[in-house]
């Protein structure tokens, strides 16, 4: 993937300074990140080392202390922001409403807000749904008649609806067997491609980071350790990061 190409399309992300506590707890200490239009940036790092929070801050969920988000340039806070960019999330869990089939899932979004028609938005439904190898049958099914990799298919086709510009990624192969894993992976980089919104891709799942991603982030205990390409990560001598790598299972 080109610079040239990753510049046609998507949303500047800018991080500047982003502070958060909790309490006494220190959550995001002094942020800054720079994510290209188009691109797929993952933010890697341990649990609780503040990347779910920091993604939380990108969709309005939680508020600074201190700092700011821009969406090319203008502030993530400043009203009407948030209706002038089209940013979808799929959650770590898929945030499937039981109570509704696949295709109702797919299409809630444009139901609701009474954007389409029902035909037209079936249409796009059978559409998204084919682009993450899904068809017309698996539509009628319910959330729970599907696998963990066929709930985070559905929630890539339910975010592509709103052909976002930016799409967020929380902990997108969670739960997932390595094979499932390396499936949801490939549906991440084919919607990059044929959308060319702005991607960020929160997770520990390193195999998925170096699979993916145009440049990583490596966060530990709120603070950005390093940014770069997977291979100068892979390639990094940083105390953290080659724990991080190196961790394994091993017997005594």
């Amino acid at each position: 993937m080109t610079s040239a190409k990753i510049a046609e399309s998507g949303v500047a992300i800018r991080v500047r300074q982003l502070r958060k506590s909790f309490g006494s707890q220190v959550v995001l200490d002094g942020v800054d990140l720079d994510i290209q239009p188009g691109e797929i940036f993952v933010l890697m790092g341990p649990s609780g080392s503040g990347k779910s929070v920091l993604l939380r801050h990108l969709i309005g969920l939680e508020t600074a202390d201190s700092g700011e988000i821009l969406l090319n340039d203008t502030r993530i806070e400043d009203e009407g922001v948030r209706d002038r960019f089209r940013l979808a999330m799929v959650f770590q869990s898929g945030g499937l409403l039981n109570s509704l089939t696949v295709g109702e899932n797919v299409g809630l979004y444009l139901s609701e807000h009474r954007l389409k028609p029902a035909t037209e938005i079936e249409r796009i439904v059978q559409e998204k749904l084919a682009l993450v190898h899904l068809g017309p049958k698996d539509s009628l099914k319910y959330p729970s008649e599907l696998s963990g990799g066929m709930k985070k298919r559905v929630a890539i086709a339910r975010a592509l609806v709103m052909e976002p510009q930016v799409v967020l990624y929380d902990e997108p192969t969670s739960e997932l067997d390595p094979l499932v894993a390396v499936t949801v992976g490939r549906e991440i980089v084919r919607a990059n491609a044929m959308t060319r919104a702005t991607t960020l891709v929160v997770t520990h799942d390193r195999d998925l980071a170096f699979g993916i991603a145009n440049r990583i982030a490596f966060l530990s205990e709120g603070r950005i350790v390093a940014v770069g390409t997977p291979e100068a990560i892979r390639a990094s001598q940083d105390p953290l990061i080659l724990r991080f790598l190196s961790a394994d299972f091993t017997r005594d």
